[in-house]
């Protein structure tokens, strides 16, 4: 089975978040970043263990520029075969799922398996967008995924609970929490990781979006006690100052 995870470049959760000219860009000075766990946690190590029971190849793609491949290396360490970077500064949703979509059109992807969001913009939007493009069956928030016969059966969650869908190959697939579990990368996956093959590749889609202008949330405020016998002040506060009542 040729499998394809989608991974994004993600700040550590740990990074001060900063904006430059005039709050319209992101700052990266400093910013450590790693792969967006929802891609490397989830979908990525499925991807692995259906390979493990049945065979084939798993590919790692990622949009921009050449600071990602450190990030790229950590997939194949984790036991990616081989990866793709696609050179281009992904701007926004939509260009970002069309350079994906034109990598995969007519490599025989039997499995195209992302995160469910990134953990920066929490779009969550991306995977259906190729799916879409690729008018392939699309299913998100993945919680189990299982194939044979060239039929996928995945668990996903829905209002109130989950429901279980099958669906002919080939497909997309967004990844949650329960897919599978990190998997730290050994010394032998890392030493193997500096001779796989990384491809780049050139992409060219105009972004449908501008940033206008980036914002930080507004920072807390102080912390006010109410003795525990005060409950109708407590009940003033939240009703005159918070407006939470």
């Amino acid at each position: 089975m040729n499998i394809l995870v989608c991974i994004s470049q993600a700040p550590d959760t740990t990074s001060r978040i900063a904006f430059k000219n005039g709050n319209t860009e992101f700052d990266a000075d400093g910013v450590q970043f790693i792969v967006n766990p929802y891609d490397e946690w989830y979908a990525l190590v499925r991807a692995l263990e259906l390979k493990e029971a049945g065979g084939g190849s798993v590919t790692i793609l990622t949009v921009g520029d050449a600071s990602t491949e450190p990030t790229m290396r950590k997939a194949l360490a984790i036991g990616a075969d081989a990866a793709v970077r696609i050179d281009a500064k992904p701007t926004d949703s939509m260009q970002t799922a069309r350079l994906i979509a034109a990598h995969a059109a007519g490599k025989g992807y039997d499995l195209i398996l992302c995160g469910k969001e990134t953990i920066d913009y929490n779009g969550a939007v991306v995977p259906g967008m190729v799916a879409a493009l690729l008018d392939m069956p699309y299913v998100a928030l993945a919680t189990k995924l299982d194939v044979a016969d060239g039929v996928a059966t995945a668990m996903r969650e829905v209002t109130g609970g989950e429901e279980e869908v099958e669906v002919a190959l080939p497909a997309v697939f967004s990844a949650a929490k329960g897919m599978a579990e990190q998997r730290i990368p050994n010394m032998r996956g890392i030493m193997s990781a500096r001779t796989k093959p990384l491809n780049v590749e050139t992409g060219a889609s105009d972004a449908t979006t501008k940033v206008r202008v980036f914002a930080l949330p507004p920072e807390k405020g102080a912390c006010k006690m109410i003795p525990a016998d005060q409950a109708e002040e407590l009940i003033r506060l939240l009703r005159e100052e918070a407006k939470a009542i």
